[in-house]
């Protein structure tokens, strides 16, 4: 029976697809148009929900592609002044109070940012999806009213810190409106829910992105709002250096 189900889902898909003129290796491709730039640079509001109550952190990032990030805290007082840089798989952070600078790499980039449920990976993410995974249509759904795909993703690089997701995917729109993050054993590591998008600058980004830490009992959600943001702006690469997180 689990085999007939499996087909009627596959077929129904492809039909869909047919009609549509449209492939997964174009959907991701029109995904990674929407969320993905040469160069952007944004303000944020993370807010940190746990049993001891809820923190605010507002912070102003600039990525360069991929591989080059930098942010820096502007709120609250106590934080104001940390940095960090990030240059293909390495992390720097600065600490203002105690005027030091220490490196982050490998399994230590997946720890928590200030306590939240975003990894110091999730918060500088801006990969494309095309580069790191193999991607399947499993079925056709709706999520927040919306007609989505949902789709599997299974890394094809090594040392990916998802081995495997699931995304919920706008037919419309291109925008992943729901997302599973798994390890490679299977296991369930993070769920995101992305209950408000905007369009600007013709394509469609996320406003506001819930991330939940589904090892972390004691979390109630951390929620990312994107306060401002500029694509394809001009960011020199002297911007991406150590010498940076003093100044």
């Amino acid at each position: 029976m689990k085999k007939y189900v499996f087909l009627i889902i596959f077929y129904s898909v492809s039909i869909f697809l047919l009609s549509q003129n449209i492939t997964i290796s174009k959907i991701l491709e029109k995904i990674d148009k929407n969320q993905t730039a040469d160069a952007k640079i944004a303000t944020t509001t993370m807010i940190i929900n746990n049993r001891r109550g809820t923190r605010k952190i507002i912070s102003k990032i600039w990525m360069k592609g991929s591989q080059k990030s930098f942010s820096e805290y502007l709120f609250p007082a106590r934080e104001k002044g940390t940095k960090m840089l990030k240059i293909d798989n390495k992390l720097w952070m600065y600490n203002p109070d105690a005027d030091r600078i220490i490196q982050l790499s490998g399994h230590l980039l997946r720890q928590s940012v200030m306590g939240s449920d975003l990894s110091y990976e999730d918060y500088m993410e801006d990969d494309k999806l095309a580069e790191l995974y193999e991607a399947s249509i499993d079925s056709i759904s709706v999520h927040n009213d919306r007609k989505c795909w949902i789709i599997s993703l299974e890394s094809k690089v090594k040392n990916n810190a998802y081995a495997k997701r699931k995304i919920w995917v706008d037919q419309e729109r291109f925008i992943v409106l729901s997302e599973e993050r798994f390890a490679e054993s299977g296991k369930l590591l993070k769920k995101t829910d992305i209950p408000e998008v905007i369009f600007i600058d013709g394509r469609w980004f996320p406003k506001r992105i819930v991330f939940r830490d589904m090892l972390n009992k004691s979390s109630k959600g951390t929620e990312l709002i994107i306060d401002t943001i500029e694509f394809d702006v001009d960011i020199p690469d002297s911007f991406f250096s150590k010498a940076k997180l003093r100044k």
